[in-house]
């Protein structure tokens, strides 16, 4: 049996990809799979985040990636922040259609710590790759930030 652990939105979480306290947020769920390694999501993106001509918004694509990269500190209990990202948009992401996203570390130096993640539609087409570099930090890092309340 597969050891995986099912991340789902923190009532007291603000993130914009991934809490729940966020109303103007995406509540993404993603999967954490210990025997692999990586992390998964199956979504259908809405039209709160659309760009033009009915496709995901670019940077809500930065997003996706980013957080499946960055859900890859639970795998081994660490803290860690972006410190570079680069995205390739190879396709269009059509609102509403299903997508999945996988993502691993491919490095680990010092604090750095070198991650991809992918889209696919359910075809396993390449929609879009993110490569990043995040640095682990202590966790009091976290606690001193503290949420602002949104003028919106």
């Amino acid at each position: 049996m597969a050891n995986i652990l099912k991340l789902e939105p923190n009532e007291t979480n603000h993130c914009f990809g991934c809490g729940a306290a966020n109303s103007a947020g995406m509540k993404l769920t993603f999967e954490l799979d210990f025997d692999a390694r990586r992390t998964r999501g199956s979504f259908a993106i809405g039209s709160n985040f659309a760009g033009g001509g009915g496709f995901v918004h670019g940077g809500i694509i930065a997003v996706i990636l980013d957080e499946a990269m960055g859900k890859l500190s639970k795998l081994v209990g660490e803290s860690a922040v972006t410190a570079e990202m680069n995205v390739d948009y190879r396709k269009p992401i059509p609102l509403g259609k299903p997508i999945l996203v996988e993502g691993w570390q491919e490095e680990e130096k010092g604090r750095n710590r070198f991650r991809v993640a992918e889209i696919r539609d359910p075809q396993g087409n390449l929609l879009a790759r993110g490569k990043a570099r995040f640095v682990v930090v202590d966790k009091a890092h976290f606690a001193e930030a503290k949420p602002v309340p949104s003028p919106l």
